[in-house]
């Protein structure tokens, strides 16, 4: 029973209650950070203090998440979201299923060929709420489609993000006594991502297949477009050098592995090419901040929060505390106990990346001891960092959607994100990941 009593335990619960009892996520956070660093020992002003200097880890996001919103607002403000809206319209026509999916495609492009993670969403989703409500589309079905996109390439392909994350498995199990290769990763990840599928058709095709109403609120108000004075011809030239920019974004992200250069190059040809002139951006950076103001403080928070179950050596109690209870259990049973330890650690981390060499340096010798082979034990070690990234409320897989689909007010991150995720593929996750381990 001394699990219950584990700082991150009852931080990540007090995360969870909170959240579901729709606390602001940042409240939540803070008050689950707070939670843990009394827990385990640690003075008030010093668990603060911790808090604020490892928020510090996620600054770049933060930033970055800031400065595409305000680009997202501009693009808006340029006038090509009618012009999109028009033509997605004569092409999809009432094909709700088509719109879900090309987005879930989407999700899986910006993490293999053009890995630009999130970036599409705060520039792609929120003209196109207007569409969802035309054809009746209940968010919480994109969200999952989002979800799978931005989750499952990175998870299954060693390509773009995919080959960061499978070259730190590989790299965490060989530092850690067990010897496997990049090539075998797909393989051992194969029938976890076969599970996210599962939990991806059924939340569009059963759980959320049925319309739902939402206003038509603008995301950008009318007086905020800038057409005034505008001949046709120089909408056209706007419209062009708003691709441009679009373009030019993604383009220099890639080429600087950076968010934040990406989303100032398209501000500045915005800007100086007079799309939106000087005295109009202080409109794009507040409608820009209101739409992902939020998101941003959240990921500078949660990054507090790792820091405060770092700090306490809390992650390391937990482990060391759940590793004596697998003596003698079957294998299944014991995956099932892994994998849930991984959720608890991943669930309040938020991180799959940043979580698998705290979760390789305990599965790697535990599975070794109880004779679990080497594509199993990846199998586990990686569905159990997974886990971290569906259904937890500070992941960027759950906050770049909420960013996009909240963007009129009418998507709340808990229950329309947070929750679908959570169901439909961590379940599935903890289940196939489970089959994976016994079948490998």
């Amino acid at each position: 029973m001394d699990v219950l009593f584990n700082p991150v335990v009852i931080s990540v619960l007090v995360l969870i209650i909170l959240s579901l009892m729709k606390i602001h996520v940042i409240f939540a956070l803070m008050l689950a950070a707070i939670s843990a660093g009394l827990l385990a020992g640690l003075p008030l002003g010093e668990t603060v203090t911790v808090l604020v200097e490892g928020m510090g880890g996620q600054s770049e996001t933060a930033l970055s998440y800031l400065l595409l919103g305000i680009f997202a607002s501009m693009i808006a403000m340029s006038g090509i979201v009618r012009v999109l809206l028009s033509y997605l319209l004569k092409v999809i026509g009432k094909r709700k299923y088509l719109l879900i999916f090309i987005f879930a495609g989407i999700g899986v492009l910006s993490q293999t060929v053009v890995p630009v993670h999130i970036a599409f969403i705060p520039i792609l989703v929120p003209p196109l709420l207007m569409l969802f409500n035309k054809l009746k589309i209940d968010r919480r079905a994109v969200a999952s489609a989002l979800t799978y996109g931005l989750k499952a390439p990175y998870i299954l392909l060693p390509v773009g993000y995919g080959l960061i994350f499978h070259g730190i498995l590989v790299t965490e199990m060989q530092e850690n006594g067990l010897d496997i290769g990049l090539s075998d990763i797909p393989a051992a990840m194969a029938i976890p991502v076969l599970g996210m599928t599962v939990g991806l058709l059924t939340a569009v095709f059963i759980t959320y297949r049925k319309h739902r109403e939402y206003e038509d609120i603008e995301t950008v108000s009318d007086e905020s477009v800038v057409t005034e004075g505008l001949t046709e011809k120089r909408e056209k030239v706007n419209h062009l050098i708003t691709v441009i920019a679009i373009i030019a974004a993604f383009v220099l992200q890639l080429t600087f592995d950076s968010m934040i250069i990406g989303a100032l190059g398209g501000i500045a040809i915005m800007l100086l090419s007079q799309v939106i002139q000087i005295g109009r951006s202080e409109a794009a950076v507040r409608e820009g901040v209101l739409m992902m103001g939020a998101i941003a403080f959240i990921m500078l928070i949660a990054s507090g929060y790792a820091s405060v179950l770092t700090e306490t050596d809390a992650v390391d109690d937990l482990i060391n505390t759940v590793a004596v209870w697998f003596e003698g259990i079957p294998h299944a049973v014991a995956a099932v106990m892994l994998l849930l330890v991984g959720l608890v650690i991943t669930m309040g981390i938020g991180t799959s990346f940043g979580t698998i060499p705290i979760i390789a340096a305990v599965f790697v010798p535990l599975c070794m001891s109880l004779g679990f082979s080497p594509l199993a034990t990846a199998s586990l070690i990686g569905t159990a960092a997974a886990l971290g990234d569906a259904g937890s409320p500070a992941s960027d897989s759950t906050l770049g959607p909420t960013a996009g689909l909240a963007a009129d007010g009418q998507h709340d991150h808990i229950w329309d994100t947070v929750v679908p995720t959570f169901l439909h593929y961590n379940i599935p996750l903890i289940i196939f990941g489970t089959m994976a381990a016994v079948i490998l």
